[in-house]
């Protein structure tokens, strides 16, 4: 290997990095929310609204966070496409850990009456924008650095990103109820994970600051009008398609991390504790599938791949609370790790396919748009949903059902999307995408 070869291996080495730790540190910020929803935020912030109320309540400040995060693509994406990808990941990076630290540090209704709920609203539309410049920028530090060839395989280093970020939200919240009294982690417990947010934060920033600008991004035409604009005007059929094929795979998470994890120990009576240790082994196994189908998604294309990952996503979702509600821990844990398994074949092509839609100038903001305009329907209403549908039915089976519907409409959608495996990125000019370069490989 040549000198400059060597030099674009290291720096495709140091953007997969900085992509995973990164990635990892948001999700870890976003997820905690959501565990602690279902654990502890409705009687420390929504007291007397009852047990349904209250976490419907926690549930809805859940949701506005998904909401943000079409903003947060778009502002992230305006700058990351016209000043450049490194940059603008770290600002999202620090508005990230500084908006989570936030909410460690917040008094609850007892103490400040409703002035704690509406800055706990405030702070999650800060998470969600953060979040929405997030993802979109790291997929593109990897997918505009890898060979054509396995840019599915390098894109995998981002999708384990999630993953871990679950694993170590949900690890902490499990270690400080094991290690203290229901008492003590309702008082001031359930604050620690979210104020140890600030170390993760500043373990990002030095792995971000050291990455060099994408090649791509240097090397494009000057961009003479809004990223935005162009996406809605020339873009929109992969926005909309690519935002609806990628729901079932964000209401197949928040169902089972979040809604699964409220109503078992909840509507259940499971110990909370057991709940957490089942979907940390769920998530490692979810892992495995990710780094399998991002990998498979580079000879088998990427279409393909999410075409049978969303039909056993589709299936599993039918079976998925039939199982939980036996409370029988074996079935229980097959319900549960068996939807994080699936769920892994569905995130690991993403970091690759969705870049792959859109030109380089308004890459950051076609991809992200689109990443997170999936996640407000699925992510943002499929746990109030649910909940809605358990209290009137007495059953969260059809919570399956309607998760299985948003299954059938991706399937849909992903019909209407070409398969871009193996293209060229810097084939994608003009707004429109010239014919893909098949095996070719950029680093040879």
């Amino acid at each position: 290997m040549d000198a400059e070869g060597a030099r674009r291996a290291g720096q495709l080495r140091r953007a997969a990095a900085a992509a995973l730790i990164g990635t990892a540190i948001e999700f870890y910020d976003f997820f905690l929310y959501g565990t602690a929803a279902a654990l502890v935020f409705g009687p420390v912030f929504f007291p007397g609204l009852g047990t349904v109320g209250a976490l419907l309540a926690a549930f809805s400040v859940y949701a506005v966070a998904f909401l943000a995060r079409p903003l947060g693509a778009v502002v992230f994406g305006h700058f990351g496409d016209r000043v450049g990808r490194k940059a603008t990941l770290v600002v999202s990076l620090l508005l990230m850990g500084l908006a989570t630290a936030a909410v460690g540090l917040l008094p609850g209704f007892a103490a400040w009456g409703w002035w704690s709920p509406v800055l706990l609203v405030v702070f999650r539309v800060c998470q969600g924008v953060g979040l929405g410049g997030e993802w979109g920028g790291a997929a593109l530090l990897i997918a505009e650095n890898a060979p054509s060839g396995r840019r599915g395989r390098y894109g995998g280093f981002l999708q384990l990103g999630p993953s871990a970020g679950f694993v170590l939200a949900n690890g902490g919240f499990l270690a400080l109820q094991l290690g203290l009294d229901e008492r003590s982690f309702r008082e001031w417990g359930w604050r620690v994970p979210f104020l140890a947010s600030l170390a993760l934060v500043a373990v990002g920033l030095f792995v971000r600051l050291r990455l060099a600008e994408s090649p791509l991004f240097r090397a494009d035409v000057p961009r003479d009008r809004a990223p935005v604009v162009e996406v809605l005007r020339e873009h929109w059929r992969p926005v909309l398609a690519g935002g609806g094929a990628i729901t079932v795979g964000y209401a197949l998470f928040y169902l089972t991390t979040t809604y699964a994890l409220a109503y078992a120990t909840s509507g259940l009576g499971v110990a909370s504790t057991v709940v957490l240790a089942m979907l940390l082994a769920g998530a490692l196994g979810g892992a495995v599938t990710v780094w399998l189908s991002a990998s498979l998604s580079d000879r088998w294309g990427r279409r393909r791949t999410l075409w049978w990952a969303t039909g056993l996503a589709a299936g599993w979702s039918l079976v998925l609370f039939p199982l939980l509600e036996t409370v029988r821990r074996p079935l229980m844990f097959l319900a549960l790790a068996g939807a994080m398994v699936v769920l892994g074949g569905l995130l690991g092509p993403l970091a690759a396919f969705l870049p792959e839609l859109f030109p380089t100038r308004v890459r950051y903001t076609g991809a992200a748009l689109t990443y997170n305009l999936g996640g407000v329907v699925g992510g943002a209403t499929t746990p109030l949903v649910a909940t809605r549908l358990t209290a009137v039915y007495g059953t969260a089976q059809p919570a399956g059902w309607y998760l299985a519907a948003l299954g059938v409409v991706a399937l849909g959608c992903l019909w209407t999307l070409p398969d871009t495996t193996g293209a060229e990125l810097a084939a994608v000019d003009g707004g429109r995408r010239r014919a893909p370069v098949l095996g070719a490989d950029p680093a040879a």
